[in-house]
């Protein structure tokens, strides 16, 4: 990929970022439910949406080695890849398994706490805080549902758009179920515990993903399913000016 080639890489770390405090999600991301989930590396962990409903969260998949679909995005990437919402950090530690510059996001002490131990490098931050390497990732990786972050995926593609090279790579994970289009309040919540802080979430089948994202200046590169999961690989913006710096 010409951009990330010819992009100097950002430099990784593992500490806090700087500036902005962390979003108003990182209580629940961070309470004792997700916390001890990683712990144990299983769940039952859910997202509890105001009405009842529970949207199961994969916790053994996430805490395991990455799986042929999870191998298969992997090929994918290009540059350096910024995972975003890593959570226990599978796909960082694989990559850097593989030689690659890789750094993961996570607003959850646990979570970074966990790639760390699994050689992988992590910062504690939301991705609208001030990151490193701005303007020069060569990938940007939205798996295991998290294109819902912050509830608004129109401002979180555009602000990916500001963290990419130009013509940067996007993966993201779509949920299965391709008529789904929903912007909502959740809780995080496990079978014996209270439910934690409420935060915004979005779900995002592949038909809606594709709208948000052309009308925010993407283009769309291919799309796929491996193993019930649905993906998107999306092409970045032409940037308005040169690559920034955090």
């Amino acid at each position: 990929m010409s951009g990330a080639r010819a992009t100097a890489a950002p430099r990784l770390g593992t500490q806090r970022a700087p500036g902005r405090p962390l979003p108003a999600a990182d209580p629940a991301w961070s309470a004792d439910p997700y916390a001890d989930a990683l712990r144990a590396g299983r769940g039952p962990l859910f997202l509890r949406r105001t009405d009842g409903w529970l949207l199961p969260l994969d916790v053994e998949r996430w805490c395991a080695e990455p799986d042929p679909a999870d191998l298969e995005v992997l090929g994918r990437c290009e540059g350096a890849v910024l995972d975003v919402g890593c959570g226990p950090g599978r796909l960082v530690a694989a990559l850097e398994g593989q030689g690659r510059r890789a750094l993961g996001v996570d607003v959850s002490e646990a979570a970074v706490a966990h790639t760390v131990r699994r050689g992988g490098r992590a910062l504690r931050a939301s991705v609208f805080d001030p990151l490193p390497g701005a303007g020069r990732w060569g990938t940007a990786l939205l798996m295991d549902g998290n294109i819902g972050i912050g509830g608004d995926p129109h401002a979180l593609l555009t602000r990916l758009a500001g963290l990419l090279t130009a013509d940067g790579l996007l993966l993201v994970e779509t949920a299965p179920h391709p008529d789904v289009d929903e912007r909502l309040t959740v809780q995080l919540t496990g079978p014996r515990t209270t439910p934690g802080a409420p935060f915004p979430w979005a779900r995002l089948g592949t038909p809606a993903l594709l709208s948000r994202a052309r009308a925010c200046g993407w283009r769309v590169a291919d799309q796929w399913s491996a193993h019930t999961r649905t993906f998107v690989a999306l092409r970045a913006p032409a940037a308005e000016g040169g690559p920034g710096s955090a």
